[in-house]
């Protein structure tokens, strides 16, 4: 197993790996972070962040991740950037019009995103052009000057607050995992006892708390939450379902293992992989730093998929689809490959596998485990596995996109005198 891609660039707690506080770019003194953002709707302030990059047409790119694209911003290592997304959810069909399908849920026209409106406007003229690849909105990309193929990032998730106070779920009889093409599907399996048909009438695809459910968000005591029923409220954990970085050229990853090539050229937004992408990893969320490989110069960051609530697996397909706002501090760790996305909290360090089959995925997710402990903490290979086995828990992240992604969480407590 490799052994070069655990940071030796000085990272929060790795210190048997050599790794101490980021520094700024240039200054020679630790990057600080702004405040975690645990509010409401509304979000911070501004002046909190270095950068500003807002979610309008030029910068939004419709489910995939094209290699080069004009900058939506340069920023240098350490920097911090406010990040705007949208979520795809009302906003990229291109029959029905966003007023007519927030309103069947009895949305407000005041509460619909203008920067969502003006995508919409786009979406003929990207799908004549070829410039559909799949079904997220995604905004950047992001340049890290001096970023060059073999390097790494960090980007550390320093707020994200919501950016209107309702969010969608689906739900059909035969969508996530009850669908015909998940890989746990075998002839003969029913779907949910949920009404196929649409009703005449409604603009396509929206059957409310049938098909689709709108969901409010707010505060309640104190602490921000979805309104899911009478009686019953789920806290908010608000995250970007993708966050990655333009892949290599000429390699592309599939639904499914033996998928072609896309005949776009453009690697699609559904699939997650070693760039990251569609991780849907409900942990990356305020306070925790995802590291991912440079493929690119500049590396080139995209953000979107944004969610404001999601269990492990997403079983029915998607999350709370919330349109968020989030500031990262992005920061380049020169001579470092890293071989897969890996991230870590003041809790845990979170090592992923993914794969086309879960069972491969899981597998994957220990191997880098062991490569970790071996590598970071100074542990034998069997000590490591053995610790695996009754230390680790292994979380299966999402399991609807045919590309599976688990995450094994190692516990920094029990490093005594190592961290």
């Amino acid at each position: 197993m490799s052994t070069n891609h655990w940071s030796s660039a000085r990272r929060r707690s790795l210190l048997a790996a050599g790794l101490a506080a980021t520094f700024a770019a240039g200054t020679g003194t630790p990057a600080q972070a702004a405040p975690a953002g645990r509010g409401g709707h509304g979000g911070p302030k501004p002046g909190r962040w270095d950068h500003r990059l807002r979610s309008t047409p030029d910068k939004l790119h419709w489910g995939g991740f094209p290699i080069g694209w004009k900058p939506g911003l340069t920023m240098r290592s350490g920097q911090t950037v406010r990040v705007d997304t949208l979520s795809h959810q009302g906003f990229t069909n291109p029959a029905v019009d966003p007023r007519d399908y927030f309103g069947a849920f009895g949305v407000k026209p005041d509460e619909i995103l203008s920067d969502g409106l003006a995508f919409w406007e786009t979406l003929p003229e990207r799908q004549a052009t070829g410039r559909q690849y799949g079904g997220h909105v995604l905004t950047g990309p992001i340049y890290v000057a001096g970023a060059e193929p073999g390097d790494t990032i960090a980007i550390d998730i320093l707020e994200i607050d919501t950016r209107v106070p309702y969010g969608f779920n689906n739900t059909a009889p035969t969508g996530g995992v009850m669908a015909t093409f998940y890989p746990g599907w075998r002839e003969g399996d029913v779907g949910l006892d949920i009404p196929a048909e649409i009703p005449p009438g409604l603009p396509a695809g929206v059957w409310p708390d049938v098909r689709t459910h709108l969901y409010r968000t707010g505060l309640h005591r104190g602490r921000e939450v979805v309104f899911f029923a009478d009686g019953i409220v789920i806290p908010t954990q608000k995250f970007m379902g993708i966050i990655a970085v333009a892949p290599p050229t000429g390699e592309f990853i599939g639904n499914t293992e033996d998928a072609p090539p896309p005949a776009t050229g453009v690697q699609n937004s559904t699939p997650p992989g070693r760039f990251g992408g569609n991780m849907d990893v409900r942990d990356l969320n305020v306070g925790t730093t995802l590291y991912l490989p440079v493929f690119q110069p500049g590396g080139q960051v995209f953000v979107g998929d944004p969610h404001s609530c999601q269990g492990d697996g997403e079983v029915s397909g998607t999350a709370v689809e919330h349109s968020l706002a989030g500031t990262f501090r992005i920061t380049l760790i020169k001579n470092v490959r890293t071989e897969l996305p890996w991230a870590e909290t003041d809790d845990h360090w979170m090592m992923m596998g993914i794969h086309w089959d879960l069972d491969r995925a899981m597998r994957i997710a220990v191997e880098k485990t062991v490569d970790f402990l071996v590598t970071t903490q100074g542990l034998t290979v069997p000590k490591a596995y053995s610790f695996a086995s009754i230390a680790v828990n292994y979380h299966n992240a999402e399991v609807v996109d045919r590309t599976q992604v688990v995450t094994g969480y190692i516990p920094k407590s029990v490093f005594r005198g190592r961290r």
